[in-house]
């Protein structure tokens, strides 16, 4: 089902669109959860879903293998009857690391908890200039650094040619009630200004290859594009990746766009449509939050 930028309807519940759609691709971060708690109603829904025969795939621009995900989820109390699997961009970032086409050792820009992507890998951690290429997971200081604060690092970087394997594509994030910086952004600033950026999660392809096969195998058969339904609130990540995949998305309108819709929880649908037009993507609706 395709839909206009211009005529993106208000979806009251997942219950009434589902039926169509026996896997699911559902975005975490801004979806799920805030980064601290999940949002009322989210895992009741995808239990409600899962109990109807659905497949919950949970697919994060996390920039570390899905175990430390695992972690957090029982942490925050989400349940594990809401879903079936979980695949990060961490998990497609370490698959390729561990190749060594990307060199042996590395710089690493991120904070020490995404020292997991990278634990066990024939790869070594470097100073800059000893480095074959940069591994940017996040900032180093998300609370308190943006992006700007890398403008020397960048033109070091870019000085010295280093190809950046960005491992968590977003820009900014909702952790609680404010709003903070991820690796996408820092490696957009060294894309711009010539650097070479090699990317892994939404919106690129290789992560919707690696989510298909993973359906496929929680389905125990290939599942078509016409059957999955990707959940997520991030205009440039989720809804740009499933429109470049071919795969039917909601836009949850309550995550890190939420401020441009008026009320959050009653969003003015005028405002959605012409957000989603300027930013040339479609959807086959909008829902305020995931619930059933």
């Amino acid at each position: 089902m395709e839909n206009t930028p211009s005529d993106i309807p208000l979806i009251p519940g997942l219950s009434s669109v589902t039926g169509r759609y026996p896997a699911m691709l559902c975005d975490v971060w801004g979806v799920l959860h805030n980064g601290k708690r999940p949002y009322d109603g989210v895992c009741e829904a995808l239990s409600a879903y899962r109990r109807q025969g659905g497949i919950v795939l949970f697919l994060s621009n996390a920039p570390r293998p899905h175990g430390p995900v695992v972690d957090m989820f029982k942490a925050m109390g989400v349940p594990d009857e809401c879903y079936d699997g979980i695949l990060t961009s961490g998990d497609a970032t370490r698959l390729a690391m561990s190749e060594g086409s990307l060199g042996r050792r590395f710089f690493h820009v991120g904070p020490d908890r995404d020292a997991p992507l990278f634990d066990g890998l024939p790869i070594e951690k470097a100073a800059l200039e000893e480095a074959d290429f940069c591994l940017m997971t996040g900032l180093w200081d998300d609370e308190k650094e943006t992006p700007d604060d890398y403008a020397d690092l960048i033109d070091e970087m870019k000085a010295r040619k280093l190809p950046v394997i960005c491992a968590n594509p977003d820009l900014i994030v909702d952790r609680g009630d404010k709003q903070i910086y991820c690796a996408g952004a820092v490696a957009e600033k060294y894309r711009a200004a010539g650097g070479e950026v090699i990317y892994f999660g939404k919106p690129h392809a290789p992560i919707y290859k690696a989510a298909r096969a993973e359906l496929a195998r929680l389905a125990g058969r290939t599942v078509a594009d016409s059957e999955i339904i990707a959940i997520g609130d991030g205009i440039h990540t989720d809804v740009e990746g499933a429109n470049r995949a071919g795969i039917d998305v909601i836009f949850v309108t309550g995550g890190i766009a939420a401020a441009r819709f008026g009320d959050p929880l009653t969003p003015d649908p005028a405002l959605v449509a012409g957000f989603m037009k300027d930013e040339s993507v479609t959807a086959i609706g909008a829902m305020p939050r995931l619930i059933w």
